[in-house]
């Protein structure tokens, strides 16, 4: 494996309700347990939350790279990722991703073909590829 040219560390305390925090402390986040999972829907984030955040970024910032390559403008558009969690066969829970991609101009051929490539580069989709179902979903313009 190559040497990273970027790494990033976070410590989290008391686990979803706690508190997550970055080694640069540019993240300093409480944690709080959803009411749909059993908790009290406290004012923190949650780790299904970070991981969209991040997923979505990461995947916009593919999809430019892609659409640039390709001359494609989709200076307007908007990525957003929607991570599910939900009770594993034989135990533990298992994760979804839904990645919906917003490309206003962009015919919906050329918007599938870019979201499938942005999808082949992207480091959380090639971290994920097999591992949870992830649905490629490019939305229409209205």
């Amino acid at each position: 494996m190559a040497e990273p040219i970027y790494a990033a560390t976070s410590t989290s305390w008391g686990g979803r309700a706690g508190r997550v925090v970055s080694s640069d402390n540019r993240v300093d986040l409480a944690l709080s347990i959803p009411k749909g999972m059993g908790g009290d829907d406290g004012p923190g984030t949650n780790p299904e939350q970070l991981f969209a955040s991040g997923y979505a970024a990461c995947f916009h910032s593919a999809l430019q790279l892609i659409a640039r390559q390709r001359k494609v403008d989709i200076g307007e558009s908007a990525v957003s990722v929607t991570v599910g969690l939900a009770p594993g066969a034989g135990g533990g829970f298992d994760l979804s991703a839904r990645i919906e991609g917003q490309l206003p101009g962009v015919d919906a051929a050329t918007g599938r073909d870019l979201l499938d490539a942005a999808h082949q580069v992207c480091p959380y989709s090639r971290a994920t590829s097999g591992n949870i179902p992830v649905e490629l979903v490019f939305v229409e313009d209205e």
